[in-house]
């Protein structure tokens, strides 16, 4: 376990744009577009130029490069640009790089992207069929011969030893589902709207690997989503409320694997995640009972219930009924269950909306927000508030 301290970095930046295209299951145009859409969209709801831009971030799984959406997008000279790995779990740990940029005085103002025809194109529920050999891939040749060959097959394996663990059953998943999908129905942008769903229907979901039935996974989407950091200073004279970078984590555990950890002593939890929550919480100075929304990765509906409680939020095995009393608004945008798929980063998005007060869903007085990004892989997480 770490035994570090708190970073420096909380409170030295602030999320100020978001944009996203439309989200769909046939975008109709390129990879590259959507990317340029979302980040000129980004940028008009900063009230902020191309050419103020000087960094770029973006997943390493992204097909656009930086320099390529600077020039589709008009901006300049760029003297910083990054790329996180590990898909979902890259999406908070984007504008952890933007906030290191911008506090270091290497960049100004720094642009996170994150756009693909995932539905479309390439999807990534049909599994592993085409890799290149390397080490990473070497952890998946302990898998794949015996059929587990998609994410939802790598999360059974733990979600089973969840619920033996705990003497539960998969109808506890529908909760998270169910929360998903009642936020979704009530938002215009999500693919789900005005379809939310029951514990029945949860139920009567076909299976695609047990313990996981259709209604605990995402869904596949096209889309982009854009997002824009600056420093908190320079985001007081910007149109909107800053949603002020608190706390910003990454975090791999012993014996990582990319989806695949099932050498661990415990499946039942997330220990990475746990390193995020560590990190956050001894940075941004707060608790659980302080986070008035938490907008948690939701790829599948087990890893919500192991999030909660890796960050503390309830005991081993009690996340169920956590989220079956609403005891913290979830996903208040939908999720990836209910919204959209685009690796985690509509989330952040709905957080920084949560923050200004013009989410769909909004929550009275929501000051702190919690966002986490991919599980089961290497992963990130932020805590958002409300300047001053």
């Amino acid at each position: 376990m770490s035994a570090r301290g708190r970073d420096s970095l909380g409170g030295r930046a602030a999320v100020v744009g978001i944009g996203a295209t439309e989200f769909s299951k046939d975008s109709g145009r390129s990879e590259l577009r959507l990317a340029a859409e979302a980040v000129r969209a980004a940028l008009d709801d900063a009230g902020l130029a191309p050419a103020d831009v000087d960094g770029m971030v973006t997943f390493t799984m992204d097909t656009s490069p930086e320099i390529t959406v600077a020039q589709a997008c008009g901006i300049g000279e760029l003297s910083f640009f990054s790329r996180v790995h590990y898909g979902g779990g890259a999406a908070c740990a984007t504008v952890q790089q933007a906030a290191l940029a911008v506090a270091t005085g290497i960049a100004e103002v720094v642009v996170c992207y994150r756009a693909f025809n995932e539905r479309s194109g390439r999807r990534f529920g049909s599994g592993v069929q085409r890799r290149e050999p390397s080490a990473e891939g070497a952890a998946l040749g302990w898998v794949l011969p015996f059929g587990l060959l998609t994410p939802a097959s790598w999360v059974a394996m733990a979600a089973q030893r969840y619920l033996h663990a705990y003497g539960l059953t998969p109808e506890v998943f529908g909760h998270v589902a169910v929360t998903g999908r009642a936020y979704a129905a009530t938002n215009p942008a999500a693919w789900f709207h005005g379809r939310p769903i029951t514990l029945a229907d949860h139920a009567a979901s076909r299976w695609i690997v047990e313990p996981l039935r259709l209604l605990d996974c995402c869904q596949e989407t096209d889309g982009g989503q854009a997002l824009v950091v600056t420093s908190v200073e320079r985001a007081r004279d910007l149109p909107h409320p800053p949603a002020v970078i608190a706390a910003a984590a990454q975090g791999a555990g012993r014996a990582q694997e990319q989806m695949t950890s099932f050498y661990r002593d415990d499946l039942t939890g997330l220990p990475e995640m746990g390193v995020v929550a560590r990190q956050l919480w001894r940075t941004s100075g707060l608790a659980p009972a302080d986070i008035d929304v938490g907008i948690l990765y939701d790829h599948f509906t087990p890893f919500v219930l192991m999030q909660l409680e890796e960050f503390g939020f309830c005991g081993r095995g009690e996340a169920a009924d956590f989220v079956a009393g609403a005891r913290l608004p979830l996903n208040t945008h939908g999720g990836q269950l209910g919204e959209a798929y685009l690796h985690g980063m509509n989330g952040v998005a709905e957080g920084v909306r949560q923050l200004r007060g013009t989410a769909v869903n909004p929550i009275p007085g929501a000051d702190r927000v919690l966002v986490t990004a991919g599980t089961g892989v290497p992963t990130s997480g932020l805590v958002l508030t409300s300047d001053g």
